[in-house]
Order: C-alpha cells, then structure tokens, then sequence
C-alpha cells in the first residue's frame, strides 16, 4: 500500500505537466468563445458538460458514496463555489476586458501567494529567498497590468479585466489552500464531480442576471470544437489531475507548475490566433517566472521554508 503511494505521489509529477498545458489553452480558446455567448453562459457550459459526464463515469464505477457525500458535503460546496464559481465567473468576464496573455500573466503569480497564505495560515516559515521571489513576481504581475506605464500606475488606472483576474487569482489561491483538506477522504471522482456540478449549478443562477442563452444555438463549429477541448481538457483531465496533485503535493507545491501556463497562453495565442505579444509583457513574464522560481525553490537548509 505505501509503495503504491510512492508511485502515485511519483507519477503525479509527470501528469502535473499537463495541467499549464491544457490550462493555457483553455485561456485562448475561452476568448473566442466569448465572442459569440457570454462569458458565464460559457462557463455553465463548460462544468456543467463535465460535471454530467464526471457524474455518469462515477454512478458506472459504482463510486457514488453518499455517505461521504453527507460527511463532507459543506467544504464541496465550498470549493465548487470558490474553485468552480469564483475563480471561473471572474476569468471569464475577465476576458471580456483583458488579454489572455494578460491573464495568463497574473494567474502565473499564484503559487508565490499560495505560499504567502501557506505562511500566514499554515505556519510555513518565512526566510529572504522567498521575500525576493515574491517580490519579484509582484513587480512582474504589476508591469503586465500597467504595461509598464509609470503614469498608469501612479493613477491606478488598471484595465477592469485584470483586476478580476487578480481576483480570480486569489480565489484560486483559497482553493489551492483549502482543498487538500477538504477533499482528504473523499474519492477523487466524486468530489471533483460535486465540485463540477455544484460550481455549473452556482454559475447557471447568476446566467439569470447575464441573460444570453439564446445565443448558444447559433455558436460556430469552432466554438463547439474549442468548448469540447475545455471540457474534456481544460476540466475533465485538468481539474482531476490538479486535484490529485493538491491531494498528494499539496497546494504550494502543485500550484508552482501553473508557472508554465502563461508560456503556453501565449504561444497559442500567437500562434493559433495571431495576437501579438510586447516586449514589456515579455519582461512582466519573465520576472514572473523567476520570482516563482526563486520562491518555490527549495532551500539548503535542515527545514523547508514553506510547508
């Protein structure tokens, strides 16, 4: 039994990789999406899909326990509402104002301030290399912001989508926190798919106030291919993968690899999309990557700095 937990928690590293992968594509294909319903519709789409299939793969494996359901069923429908609702009604109204490279930029800054709430709530230890890390990525995410204009910054005049997507962050930064022991006990399947289905049924209600479900029937093809790889990509494989990894990592560690996010964001933005990138974005990334690097880097001494 332990050896097979050695093997997971190794394997678990590997599939790790996949999550900027399919995270960063969903960034891009997310805003085309968008262009033709609106952005919650969007997301109700998205979980609410996967939610469905998740809960058919469930009921077959006969794993639907709801025992478990009942024991832990308020930090579910915690994490549906902060890590399905929260995190995606921002990141999709998000890319109505914003970027996907912008987004994908700020996003990149969550595992510093998963270890800054690791600190502050889960007595993890504080030492200079992760101050200068976090520092770093703070200058980087506020260059992406303000696009290096020192007027802007000195005015606050930030664009509305990147604030929300530095409110998404930190609703990602809660859940990453959270779920490890929330979902402790609980069958991956099963609470990824409370989580979905909780999330889309959170989602649908505030479409009440957005409107725009009349449009879903005239989205393109594209549309549909590019909602299908969110679905099955984006959130089947991704959320269950992240999920296992905050399980057996826990969220610091499993949230470092959304480092590579924003390179994949912006590669198939470019490439699939035509949207240019600016040296000073280049410059904002780069800091941001390095000031991740630093801080998650683990340190010589006996203790680790960040728990």
């Amino acid at each position: 039994m332990e050896s097979k937990h050695r093997d997971q928690s190794k394997s678990i590293y590997f599939l790790m990789l996949l999550v900027p992968l399919f995270w960063g594509g969903a960034f891009v294909t997310a805003k085309h999406v968008i262009t033709e319903i609106p952005p919650l519709v969007a997301g109700t789409l998205r979980f609410g899909i996967t939610g469905i299939i998740l809960a058919i793969i469930v009921l077959i494996q006969k794993e639907w326990h709801w025992k478990e359901i009942k024991k832990h069923w308020k930090g579910l429908l915690f994490i549906g509402f902060i890590g399905v609702f929260g995190y995606n009604a921002l990141f999709f109204t998000a890319l109505k104002y914003t970027s996907a490279t912008n987004g994908a930029l700020i996003i990149a800054a969550m595992p510093v301030f998963t270890m800054v709430g690791s600190v502050l709530f889960c007595k993890g230890n504080w030492n200079n290399k992760f101050g200068i890390g976090l520092s770093l990525s703070l200058m980087g995410v506020i260059i992406v912001i303000v696009k290096g204009s020192l007027s802007a910054l000195s005015s606050l005049s930030f664009n509305l989508g990147d604030l929300l997507f530095v409110a998404a962050l930190l609703c990602g930064v809660i859940y990453a926190l959270t779920g490890k022991s929330i979902i402790q006990g609980v069958p991956v399947m099963l609470s990824n798919t409370i989580m979905m289905l909780s999330g889309a049924i959170f989602l649908a209600i505030s479409t009440v106030f957005e409107g725009g479900w009349d449009k879903v029937s005239n989205m393109s093809a594209q549309s549909w291919i590019e909602m299908a790889y969110m679905v099955v990509c984006g959130t089947l494989i991704g959320y269950v993968i992240f999920n296992k990894g905050v399980e057996l990592l826990g969220g610091s560690k499993a949230s470092m690899y959304l480092n590579l996010t924003p390179i994949v964001a912006t590669l198939l933005a470019v490439i699939a999309y035509g949207s240019s990138i600016t040296l000073t974005q280049i410059v904002g990334m780069v800091m941001v990557l390095i000031g991740v690097y630093v801080a998650t880097s683990k340190t010589s001494g006996r203790k680790s700095s960040v728990n």
